[in-house]
């Protein structure tokens, strides 16, 4: 899957990069989106704060980068 945003970087083959390389460069954008002058004059109301979204891409990547055993888990087996 490649994905194009338009006034960034060059074009990003996704497939190439590990989840956690995903998340951090997802992390980057949304502190870049933070800091960026459009947003910041931006006055709407969401449900989903950045905050929230950070958040989500914290335990994300560290669900991606521990090394889990799914079948400890409740409810799941083998």
């Amino acid at each position: 899957m490649t994905f194009t945003i338009s006034g960034s970087q060059p074009e990003v083959d996704m497939s190439a990069n590990s989840l956690p390389e995903l998340v951090s460069q997802a992390q980057e954008l949304l502190g870049q989106i933070r800091q960026h002058p459009q947003f910041k004059g931006l006055r709407f109301d969401c449900d989903v704060a950045l905050g929230d979204v950070k958040q989500y891409f914290n335990y994300l990547e560290w669900a991606a980068t521990a090394d889990l055993e799914v079948s400890r888990f409740e409810g799941f087996t083998e």
